[in-house]
């Protein structure tokens, strides 16, 4: 069935001759692009969280005098307390719109951020971590969905891999910040280092309303001439904003001949949220689970395979490999982000060109091998703490800035991608959110533990361990991720078998179960 429906799409795409294609106009990218920046810049929040952390936990566990379980508890809890700012997102995105979804996000970071900057005691930083985990949660969650939203669809790799942009930005910023205030009084040095991360949040939030509204979302609430507005400042041509405006009221349940500029859609109640749960899980058809399982699988893998163990303990790590000074570990930690930022700009350019699927196998290969590498080299200079052995410590090095190399040309920023593009428009809020849940346990996992699993089984043994979920990763990667590079949005649930006549069923046996209103039902008011 993939093979046919792979063949399906490959010939509508084919079928378009040559001279009803318009180039692109530019302008309007660039307006794309500057809802995609605006967007993305709220994941920065997680990135200068994760990079700053790195730093500021060594200041933190001798300020306070913690122990390292109480280290791992607090760098690995913020990925717990974002499951919960991540199904909030998903409600509240649905209700109040993607874009105030973004101003939410940006100031409960601010109010955590101020919060562990003040902080006088463990108790009160656990408070920080809590709420700032909570805006990451919803950072996460609303700003690829928005981006996939308002993205056409030739350039929809390219915008929404923005997102991984500023996350790895903001890791960059968070050791910049480390480095930049290590010389501070130890009380002093980690509070500014975690508090002045309340200004990008701030500024973000002044930028959010220079952002339109999704026009998906402004279909599901019946704006069809906003959303009409907002497809033509964004789409390459004004033919594909028509063809993008009738594929969502299709999406969403609205005739396409209905040319009205409101809709009068019936209110969702708590039905209406349950069918979109039994619709995603409880009663998911074939293709559904098939996209679910290929969502949860590469949220898991981008973590399992030890992603955030390289850059939340890279200090730690690098002082494994031989490297002492606080001056030196911090130093070593920026290249690592500056690695990360370098490489994730080669993915960007290259997602719509060398599409997903190439890209996400090229990355999960390499860091399988770096990992080895970085084993090897740790278990070596393990077994000699009191000799520095030259070659070891470069292969330990190297190992890592490769690592990193790698994992930002493909599973870095594909994952964010991927996700916002496979869900059918109907779930993809929430099938984003259970996605993105599924990335916060991982990522708690890995890093809460990762102290602990050094201890047991040696810092080397760790990263044999990662090396062994990568490959089982890679393997996932090929049999369960189909390309989904130039296809629009209501097209891709194809690749996994679903046609519109089996999404029409699911939603029509949904309706039915549910008791709501039938599509026909959709009144029409023309807007005076």
């Amino acid at each position: 069935m993939e093979q046919r429906a792979k063949m399906e799409v490959s010939r509508m795409a084919s079928d378009t001759p040559p001279e009803a294609v318009e180039p692109r106009k530019k302008s309007n990218f660039m307006y794309a692009c500057t809802c995609a920046v605006f967007a993305s810049m709220a994941t920065i929040v997680l990135g200068y969280d994760v990079g700053v952390m790195s730093g500021a936990s060594l200041y933190i566990q001798k300020d306070l005098q913690i122990t390292d379980m109480q280290v791992e508890i607090m760098i690995g809890i913020l990925s717990l307390y974002a499951l919960v700012g991540s199904f909030a997102a998903a409600r509240t995105s649905d209700w109040i719109g993607r874009r105030y979804t973004v101003v939410i996000a940006a100031a409960t970071f601010f109010s955590g951020s101020l919060l562990m900057g003040f902080a006088v005691n463990y108790a009160m930083l656990m408070v920080g971590r809590f709420v700032t985990g909570i805006g990451v949660g919803y950072a996460i969650m609303v700003a690829p969905v928005y981006t996939a939203e308002v993205s056409p669809a030739s350039a929809r790799g390219l915008l929404t891999s923005f997102t991984e942009v500023f996350i790895n930005f903001g890791i960059l910023l968070g050791y910049v910040s480390n480095f930049a205030f290590a010389r501070l009084p130890l009380h002093l040095s980690w509070r500014v280092m975690l508090g002045i991360g309340a200004l990008p949040s701030a500024l973000l939030a002044l930028m959010v309303f220079g952002m339109p509204e999704s026009p998906r979302w402004l279909v599901m609430k019946g704006r069809l001439a906003d959303a009409r507005v907002v497809l033509g400042k964004t789409s390459d041509t004004p033919e594909e904003a028509v063809e993008r405006l009738d594929q969502i009221k299709a999406a969403a349940g609205i005739p396409k001949d209905m040319d009205v500029d409101v809709v009068d859609v019936p209110k969702k109640d708590g039905s209406e949220e349950k069918r979109v749960w039994k619709e995603l899980i409880f009663s998911a058809s074939p293709a559904m689970r098939r996209i679910l399982v290929a969502a949860l699988g590469i949220h898991f893998f981008q973590q399992a395979t030890g992603s955030d163990s390289v850059v939340l303990y890279s200090p730690r790590v690098f002082k494994s490999a031989g490297i002492t000074g606080d001056n030196q570990l911090l130093g070593a930690t920026c290249a690592v982000g500056v690695t990360k930022t370098l490489f994730i700009l080669v993915a960007t350019f290259q997602l719509d060109r060398a599409g997903r699927r190439p890209l996400l196998l090229a990355s999960t290969g390499g860091m399988f091998l770096c990992l080895i590498g970085l084993g090897t080299g740790l278990t070596v200079v393990g077994q000699h703490p009191d000799t520095k052995i030259p070659w070891a410590i470069g292969l330990c090095i190297l190992c890592i800035l490769a690592y990193v190399a790698f994992f930002s040309i493909g599973l870095g920023p594909i994952t964010s991608v991927y996700t916002s593009e496979i869900f059918p428009l109907r779930v993809r809020a929430l099938g984003y959110a259970v996605s993105a849940s599924c990335n916060r346990v991982t990522s708690a996992a890995v890093s809460m533990s990762f102290l602990s699993l050094s201890k047991a089984i040696t810092i080397g043994g760790s990263f044999f361990l990662y090396a062994g979920i990568t490959a089982l990763g890679l393997t996932f990667f090929c049999t369960f991720i189909p390309e989904t590079r130039g296809l629009p949005l209501e097209d891709i649930g194809k690749l996994f078998g679903m046609t519109e006549d089996t999404a029409m069923e699911a939603e029509d046996t949904a309706v039915e179960a549910e008791g709501t209103a039938t599509k026909d039902k959709v009144k029409a008011v023309e807007m005076s």
